[in-house]
């Protein structure tokens, strides 16, 4: 008759629970998964799925444990600290997408055009959603998605479950990559930001040299329309830098935890 101990019980629930605390702590921060237009439901059935198909592939925990101990708790803060420290590197590079969308926005003078974002659940400027949705196909359309997975199994590779807690210079890498959402941001919106405010220097002198003329009436119509123009002929080439911020984004999640 097969039988099954408490010792063998209790470690096949550390070896799979641990392991899925960290996916579902990713899972619910990181991008395109946390999006609250995915109920709730259906993210922990894919983190289960997830932790389910890494479970072969992880060490049996070094020592017996009980389910019910400190240690395991602290273990459960640990892998949920370390899910959540991923997932937010990862989404530092739709945080830099969205800081350039709010610099366009302002230069077009549309900043005050609000939309609600059903994936932040919050009201976000109309050229920050449509840039974050350009940024969310060409995030989908390189296998983005199936990136971070294999960037979590590796996470298991390089910050075992039962390793010791990461060193804390890895959270201050964290703070100084952080940097990247506004330098990234800048950088994106650079062209079509220049190309506006050379073009609101021209409407000033242009109302300078024609007191009579009502810039608000005329200067507000010709900054949108260039705006307008300026961001579809800009986006192809935001595609490059584009890709380049997201595989660096998902590539230094891992190299946070070095010291």
């Amino acid at each position: 008759m097969f039988t099954i101990s408490s010792a063998e019980l209790n470690a096949f629930i550390l070896s799979f629970f641990l392991p899925l605390t960290r996916v579902l702590a990713l899972v619910f921060v990181a991008p395109v998964f946390s999006s609250a237009a995915l109920p709730r439901r259906i993210r922990l059935i894919f983190g289960m799925a997830v932790a389910l198909g890494l479970h072969p592939l992880l060490p049996p925990p070094p020592a017996p444990l009980e389910p019910n101990s400190l240690v395991v708790l602290m273990l459960v803060g640990q892998q949920i600290l370390i899910g959540v420290t991923l997932g937010f590197a990862m989404r530092i590079a739709f945080a830099a997408i969205a800081v350039a969308g709010e610099f366009i926005g302002f230069q077009m003078g549309l900043s005050f055009a609000t939309f609600y974002d059903p994936h932040s659940s919050a009201n976000t400027a109309v050229v920050t959603e449509f840039i974050n949705l350009f940024a969310l196909l060409v995030f989908l359309s390189l296998n983005g998605h199936l990136t971070m997975i294999a960037t979590l199994a590796e996470s298991f590779v390089r910050i075992p479950v039962f390793s010791p807690f990461p060193h804390p210079d890895s959270w201050l890498n964290l703070v100084r990559f952080a940097g990247l959402m506004f330098s990234g941001g800048l950088l994106l919106a650079l062209p079509v930001v220049v190309a506006l405010s050379i073009t609101n220097i021209a409407l000033a002198v242009l109302s300078r040299a024609a007191p009579q003329l009502n810039l608000i009436a005329v200067g507000f119509p010709i900054t949108l329309a260039m705006g307008m123009v300026l961001l579809g002929l800009s986006l192809p080439s935001m595609v490059a830098p584009l890709m380049q911020l997201i595989d660096q984004s998902i590539s230094a999640s891992l190299l946070l935890f070095k010291p």
